[in-house]
């Protein structure tokens, strides 16, 4: 993936948080991993403070003295000093400067990329996938660990990936440490028999991490390329090693890819939001489609079909129909009828009622999200009530419709969802004065 980030020309002081966002999404993983497997694995927590203090440093200082040329090399040396002093004031780690230092030898005679071979690296970020997912750590703890020490996401941005509170999130990070430490977990790539549990837990934190990439939860930007472009990045990783070459990591990468491919599209040149039936076709990524359909083809070795075999169905169907209107409903219908044998949560079925709706009509789909098991966990979910609206104002119902969008409205913090949901809720309340 081409980087975006300014040389120090091009940099002012304003733009610095930015280039440093970028780069916490982009290194963050590769530091913690390099130095877990220096320092251990029980000391995750002092690695993350390392790092997390080389990226401050570099909010500091960078706006004074401009942005680096290399500035993920200044951040990597940044890291490698500050694990330098804690080698230095422990005794404890005496041992590991040797090694410590190797990371660096030879960086004024090399490229920066040199400094830290990418064979090892991708090894190192490997075994901190399969660490995190670990059977020893709780389930519901595993994902939330690799979201934080893989990509460097805050617990905020985890709790609402989770739609839990900071606290609960918090709680799980802290536990699943501990875990770590009791359990003595090793730094490695799991074999044999391990590997197949483990890898639910791999492939289940970076469908996470992609969904907040491709609808981000909360800010000003709706989709955040660079976020899915890192899960797919990590998939692909993980495709390519022996450890991960699985379909159903390839149906993984496929779906990722798939949906990736209609990003340029799902808003228009002043930021509004897109429905699906506007976005222009034409503009979809080629590349990334074939590149999804070959995932989707490497898929369908074996007898399983997990729910991203099914995810990747539909968004095939999407990706295969020219126009909206040649869209095969009934055929994705078919695969969320199955999708939700595997996965009964109230968001699938509540896009199954989407799909319903598109077949049979909206009271249709009204019924279908009456029907849904456990509809009270989608009370917080602002897309419920934007979806109970569009059935309702496709009835004729604007002032059951008002309702609804006003509601979603509330709900929502995306800026171009509440400027979409406000145009729909202003439409539906002039239906009610006319």
């Amino acid at each position: 993936m081409t980087s975006s980030v300014p040389h120090p020309e091009q940099a002012p002081p304003s733009d610095v948080s930015h280039v440093v966002e970028h780069l916490f999404r982009h290194e963050w993983g590769k530091m913690v991993a390099i130095l877990t497997r220096i320092f251990g694995i029980e000391h995750l927590s002092l690695v993350e403070d390392v790092v997390q203090e080389a990226l401050a440093r570099a909010l500091q200082t960078w706006p004074f003295y401009g942005v680096p040329q290399n500035p993920s090399a200044w951040i990597m040396r940044t890291s490698r000093n500050l694990a330098l002093d804690v080698v230095r004031r422990e005794k404890v780690f005496r041992d590991k400067e040797p090694e410590i230092t190797r990371l660096v030898e030879g960086q004024t005679s090399a490229p920066a990329s040199a400094e830290f071979p990418e064979d090892e690296i991708k090894d190192d970020r490997l075994r901190m996938m399969f660490v995190c997912c670990h059977p020893m750590i709780p389930p519901e703890d595993q994902a939330a660990l690799a979201l934080k020490t893989l990509c460097g996401f805050s617990v905020p941005e985890i709790s609402r990936a989770f739609l839990t509170t900071e606290a609960a999130i918090a709680k799980r990070l802290t536990r699943a440490k501990q875990s770590i430490r009791d359990a003595k977990i090793a730094f490695e790539i799991p074999t044999g028999n391990e590997l197949a549990g483990r890898l639910d837990g791999v492939l289940q934190s970076l469908y996470l991490l992609f969904n907040e990439g491709y609808k981000a939860s909360s800010g000003e930007k709706l989709v955040r390329e660079e976020i899915c472009h890192e899960a797919i990045r990590l998939a692909a990783l993980l495709a390519e090693h022996s450890a991960g070459n699985r379909p159903k990591t390839h149906a993984l990468l496929a779906l990722m890819l798939l949906n990736s491919a209609r990003i340029p599209t799902r808003l228009d040149g002043e930021g509004n939001l897109l429905r699906l039936q506007e976005q222009d076709r034409t503009k979809w990524d080629r590349v990334m489609i074939t590149r999804g359909m070959f995932h989707f083809a490497q898929s369908a070795a074996g007898d399983e079909i997990s729910e991203y075999h099914l995810q990747a169905g539909i968004a095939a169907c999407h990706c295969a129909a020219t126009e909206y209107q040649s869209t095969n409903w009934p055929r994705i219908l078919s695969l969320y009828d199955r999708l939700i044998e595997l996965d009964d949560s109230p968001v699938v079925a509540l896009n199954r009622a989407i799909v319903i709706a598109n077949i049979r009509g909206p009271k249709a789909g009204l019924d279908a999200v009456a029907a849904i098991r456990r509809l009270d966990k989608l009370d917080s979910y602002y897309l419920l009530y934007a979806v109970l609206g569009q059935f309702e104002a496709e009835l004729n119902n604007s002032a059951a419709a008002a309702r609804h969008f006003r509601k979603s409205l509330e709900l929502a913090e995306i800026k171009s969802e509440r400027a979409f949901l406000s145009k729909r809720l202003q439409a539906c309340e002039n239906q009610v004065l006319a």
